[in-house]
């Protein structure tokens, strides 16, 4: 095999893979049937001019036979006058008519049983017709049902391109979905841990420690003044019974206190000096 019939092999079948995958089956049955359809226009056609022909042929020969009785006739006029040499001419053109007859009549047999055989044809072209026009319809129901449940079996399955196209979305959304919620919660745990400071805030976490570090010396003085305070009372009179509170009443008020009081980290609440004061002599005074 040589090159170029190689080629040509390799071009034709490519061009026979590209139909195949081109060719709708429906189609292709469709337009076989209104091929065989013409086919059969023709051969009606064909019938109708045979039979146009015939017909001319039989009024042709219907003529003829007009003219041979009509030199029949003027044979017998001749002879009554005596003008044999005229019914010699009549006969000889009625014998002339005649034959021209029997050519018409061969004719029009080759005619006719030519139209007897078309007719054959066409009969068993129509059959053939509605035969291939049953099966091509239940061709196209087989090979639409077939489509519509690959068409299913792929939606079930996922084996679809739009399936494939629809899982690949969701994949994509599962992903982005997953990355904003580990941000989301990678952002609150550095929030937690102060890694991060809040924009809203004019304090850094620096001010914010060191705050913290000054309320809790703030408390510490203060308990060491009341603790000062509380040992002089107790100095001046050891002996009353009233003044003493035990440990275990106190913790649990103090722990009644904190259950009833809910305090924010971020509020802040200003105490006036003066109360503090005055809550201080009214304590001595209870003691003394």
């Amino acid at each position: 095999m040589g090159i170029l019939s190689r080629a040509s092999y390799v071009i034709r079948s490519k061009l026979n893979a590209v139909l195949n995958r081109a060719e709708d089956p429906t189609e292709t049955l469709d337009y076989s049937y209104e091929q065989l359809r013409d086919e059969l226009q023709d051969v009606k056609q064909g019938i109708a001019d045979l039979t146009t022909q015939k017909k001319r042929l039989e009024i042709q020969k219907r003529r003829l036979e007009e003219n041979v009785e009509k030199h029949n006739e003027q044979a017998r006029q001749a002879v009554e006058q005596d003008r044999e040499d005229l019914a010699r001419q009549a006969l000889e053109k009625k014998k002339q008519k005649m034959s021209q007859i029997e050519d018409l009549e061969g004719q029009i047999q080759d005619l006719q049983s030519q139209q007897d055989q078309l007719v054959e044809q066409k009969d068993e072209l129509q059959k053939q017709i509605e035969q291939f026009r049953t099966k091509k319809e239940t061709m196209k129901a087989r090979h639409e049902a077939a489509k519509a449940s690959a068409r299913v079996n792929e939606a079930m399955t996922g084996a679809g391109d739009e399936m494939q196209d629809i899982n690949q979305a969701i994949e994509r959304a599962e992903e982005r979905t997953e990355d904003m919620e580990a941000r989301s919660q990678a952002m609150d745990e550095l929030r937690e841990d102060g890694v991060l400071e809040s924009q809203i805030s004019d304090e850094s976490s620096l001010e914010r420690e060191l705050e913290e570090v000054r309320q809790k010396g703030s408390v510490d003085a203060e308990l060491d003044t009341l603790k000062a305070e509380m040992g002089k009372a107790e100095d001046g009179d050891s002996g009353s019974s009233d003044a003493d509170v035990s440990e275990t009443e106190l913790e649990q008020e103090l722990a009644d206190e904190s259950t009833q009081v809910d305090v924010d980290e971020s509020t802040q609440v200003d105490v006036d000096e003066s109360e503090v004061e005055s809550e201080l002599d009214e304590l001595k005074e209870d003691e003394q």
